[in-house]
């Protein structure tokens, strides 16, 4: 997915196993964040910091949903343990990482593996990427301020 393009409409299914649609937040610029795991340094970080300034992100119109590759029940237990007031889509299927070009061959410390590059795209009323915020420049601990 680049800027420009349309996201798709089904994006997939929540932590409560509903089905998340673009058509739901007509009106509303979407913050569509892929990170790579629950409950790791890097993802809390992030979804705390979207916390924090979840107000301020509403007043400026925006809706945030989290994306990640783990279960339902991990995003249930994220999102209790952390008071996350947005939703997070599971997508275990790995259909939406790899529709937004998100989900690639990555190395640690040598090792090779496949896994979500935390990116952030911007999608705006029209449900058109207006924004993206590549893995490099995604900044854990201020990402809300990135976004506003």
């Amino acid at each position: 997915m680049n800027i420009g393009d349309k996201a798709p409409e089904i994006l997939g299914t929540n932590e409560k196993g509903e089905e998340i649609r673009l058509s739901s937040y007509k009106g509303k610029k979407i913050v569509l964040y892929f990170y790579p795991k629950d409950n790791t340094s890097g993802c809390t970080a992030q979804a705390c910091n979207l916390r924090d300034n979840y107000a301020d992100l509403r007043k400026a119109g925006y809706e945030v949903i989290g994306v990640s590759v783990d279960d339902a029940k991990s995003h249930q237990k994220f999102i209790e343990k952390n008071e996350l007031p947005f939703t997070l889509i599971a997508d275990t299927d790995k259909q939406l990482v790899k529709q937004f070009g998100v989900w690639g061959e990555k190395s640690m410390y040598g090792r090779k593996y496949m896994g979500t590059f935390r990116t952030t795209f911007i999608i705006n009323e029209e449900g058109v990427i207006e924004r993206i915020i590549s893995p490099k420049e995604v900044k854990t601990k201020i990402h809300a301020s990135q976004i506003l």
